[in-house]
């Protein structure tokens, strides 16, 4: 049964990512990348990480997406700026069957690295996701994490001042 329901949420998220690419709305094509964003976190749920399957939610589903339709709709990009991008989807189309195809060659002859961590399926139930994921967020990948928090700051400072009217 569980994996009927893992084949039939694949589905979903394969179709919902083909809309993505090829509707002719940009506002329905955002609309099926949230759904893709769901998928994902049904299969993080199926992984036993609720944690990720609500920041998936939360985060990109929810936060990134709607500055994603606002940016959309704030562009108004009419039909003659649509035709003009179309020659890109056949190319794009394509080259992705080629990356598909050598992914599922790769995947299929491929074998398992039988690289072990010492996060163990025993340890995380006993200590549980979160304190596992902020020991190592706070202990080992702290630099990471601050220079992240700065390349952000930077950012948002960039579009300030290229968003700001010249005075």
């Amino acid at each position: 049964m569980e994996l009927l329901f893992f084949y039939l949420v694949a589905m979903v998220a394969v179709l919902s990512g083909f809309s993505v690419v090829m509707c002719k709305n940009p506002v329905n094509s955002g609309i099926s990348l949230v759904m893709t964003f769901f998928c994902l976190a049904i299969f993080y749920v199926m992984l036993y990480a609720p944690f990720m399957a609500a920041v998936q939610v939360l985060v990109y589903a929810g936060a990134i997406m709607v500055l994603i339709l606002f940016v959309i709709m704030l562009l108004n990009l009419g039909p003659e700026m649509m035709k003009k991008f179309r020659h890109g989807v056949i190319g794009g189309a394509i080259v992705s069957a080629i990356v598909m195809l050598q992914v599922m060659m790769f995947v299929n002859r491929g074998t398992v690295a039988g690289v072990q961590g010492d996060i163990t399926k025993q340890r995380v139930l006993e200590e549980g996701h979160m304190q596992i994921m902020g020991l190592k967020l706070f202990t080992e990948f702290m630099l990471p994490f601050q220079i992240t928090g700065i390349l952000l700051l930077i950012a948002i400072v960039g579009a300030l001042v290229l968003a700001k009217k010249d005075v």
